[in-house]
């Protein structure tokens, strides 16, 4: 099965925010067996709403609309529904209730003529029930194509695919499985991994794909499956699995495409029962940001300095200023000091630290710009390596993050 999703909204266009709502609906739609082959941005336009109805009508089983729906002015989703689908927009009491009880009852204000037109829906549509807001989702079956309207508000729009869509779609469609498998790697680049693993991947079933998804320090790799049965696909990618093993076993470090090195980190060290904690200069925090990202953090992360100036060193981390006139704040020796000293204020079992030239200028230190020294505080050592990430700037803090992500995760793993 194909769909499109369909996003509107000048917002959009010209970048004042980002679509997340197609990527939540691809792969709610995925879950369930039916790929998304193409996605689109169109203008709070009558005429490009239009063409875009026309051009996806009967290329695709599924069609989903997001945005639009609003009470204002330049919302034009319903009526453009409409004329497309020669109907006429009629009220539906069951919508006007819900939006005069949540306008009335949970807002305390009187309900205006704006907000009863939320409640008008075109009359050939099936109405999906928004219970967390005013804006009701629509669904109309046309020729060999479902077109569905949901509201751009992403809480509302994920409410509507989970409860109301997803399940019509279950039931509408036979639809074959789609079975994905995702191995996290660490540590070694796209094209070494491809030539490592290239007469595996030759030898994969025709009904296996695999994608590398790079990004700074990490390679995800997705194996893809489609077929009739869940079983069969699930146990042939984990056959396949099992052969990497062998090949590249030492830089997997999971297998789970929702599972982050934060996610896995963490994992580790409640297993362990060990604790850490973080002090970051040139990462400026984002270390710790995505440690405490993790829901139940707190079991295993005692706490971070961001200690991003030399008097903030030698205040708060305790580095000797000595250290720094000797070998620059960008050195090893400042990266140790700051490591243990972290590891001493939060009495941690473990702990990180890193200092850096981000760029694009040098700072408080001569080394060169991409230069990044990270530490690692154990129970019975301290370690620190250098690395040069390069430029740009964002690019040397991600891959900074990644790389003491990496290399924390396998010191831990060590015991």
């Amino acid at each position: 099965m194909r769909a499109a999703v369909i996003t509107i909204g000048d917002e959009i266009l010209i970048g004042q925010i980002v679509d997340t709502n197609s990527s939540y609906i691809s792969k709610a739609l995925d879950k369930i067996g039916i790929a998304t082959y193409e996605m689109l941005s169109i203008s709070d336009d009558k005429n490009h709403i239009l063409k875009a109805l026309n051009d996806v009508q009967n290329n695709f089983d599924v069609v989903i609309i997001t945005g639009g729906l609003g009470p204002t002015k330049d919302d034009i989703t319903k009526k453009t529904f409409c004329e497309y689908f020669d109907d006429v927009l009629v009220q539906n009491d069951a919508v006007l209730a819900h939006v005069k009880e949540m306008i009335e009852g949970f807002y305390k204000r009187p309900i205006t003529q704006v907000n009863i037109e939320q409640a008008l829906v075109p009359s050939k549509s099936k109405v999906l029930f928004n219970k967390v807001g005013t804006a009701p989702g629509m669904l109309v079956e046309h020729e060999d194509t479902v077109f569905v309207s949901l509201p751009g508000v992403p809480f509302e729009m994920k409410y509507l695919v989970d409860n109301e869509l997803i399940p019509y779609l279950i039931e509408k469609f036979d639809r074959p499985f789609i079975v994905h498998k995702t191995l996290m790697t660490y540590g070694r680049g796209e094209s070494l991994i491809a030539e490592q693993i290239e007469d595996w991947e030759n030898n994969l079933p025709s009904f296996i794909k695999l994608a590398y998804l790079p990004s700074p320090g990490r390679v995800r790799l997705r194996l893809t499956a489609r077929g009739e049965s869940e079983v069969v696909l699930s146990q042939a990618i984990l056959h396949e699995v099992e052969k990497l093993q062998p090949i590249i076993g030492e830089i997997i470090v999971g297998y789970d495409e929702d599972e982050t090195i934060e996610v896995i980190v963490g994992r580790a060290l409640v297993k362990k029962e060990l604790t850490l904690s973080a002090a970051e200069s040139c990462t400026g925090g984002k270390i710790s940001e995505l440690i405490t990202s993790v829901s139940g953090a707190s079991a295993y992360f005692q706490g971070g300095i961001v200690a991003y100036s030399n008097q903030v060193k030698i205040d708060l981390l305790k580095v000797n200023s000595e250290t720094i006139n000797q070998y620059s704040v960008v050195s090893a020796d400042v990266a140790k000091e700051m490591a243990l000293n972290c590891k001493t204020i939060f009495n941690t079992d473990y702990a990180i630290a890193t200092t850096g030239n981000a760029g694009p200028t040098k700072g408080e230190s001569d080394a060169e710009i991409g230069t990044v020294f990270i530490a690692i505080a154990t129970p019975e050592e301290v370690f620190v390596e250098e690395f040069n990430f390069g430029q740009p700037r964002e690019k040397v803090i991600d891959r900074a993050v990644n790389k003491a992500f990496e290399m924390i995760y396998k010191e831990i793993s060590k015991n």
